[in-house]
């Protein structure tokens, strides 16, 4: 009976064992960061409206994309009336321009480029796991 006891708990012990070595390690601590009076937030992003350097409607930011912990697209949402016909494009963030009005109290947001160029970008679909 000993004996017997004594396999169950080692098989119970080498189980616990090999449970422990497939489980990841725990993450470092997490970072904590002091944000700066320059940073722009997504909330403040999300909705706002893109214009050309002369002033014309590119449509509005409708997400931020972020890849490796890095912001590395922004969605916008283009040529629509009313709802209607709306398509995306997804747009390198650097040719984005934000900037604090601060006389206004509003963020800008201005593109260099036209609504044709905007209009003829690869389209953006929200499906599979992107699926609204």
């Amino acid at each position: 009976m000993r004996t017997s006891a004594i396999i169950v708990l080692s098989a119970l012990g080498l189980a616990d064992v090999s449970h422990a070595q497939s489980t990841p390690p725990a993450s470092s601590a997490p970072k904590f960061i002091t944000i700066s009076n320059n940073a722009i937030l997504s909330s403040r992003l999300i909705g706002l409206n893109v214009r050309s350097s002369t002033g014309e409607n590119m449509g509005r930011i409708e997400d931020v994309v972020f890849e490796g912990g890095q912001i590395s697209g922004v969605v916008l949402s283009i040529g629509e009336v009313l709802g209607i016909d709306r398509r995306y494009a997804a747009v390198d963030p650097s040719a984005i321009s934000i900037k604090y009005i601060e006389t206004d109290g509003k963020w800008q947001a201005t593109m260099n480029a036209d609504l044709e160029q905007l209009k003829s970008a690869p389209e953006f679909r929200y499906e599979g796991k992107w699926e609204r």
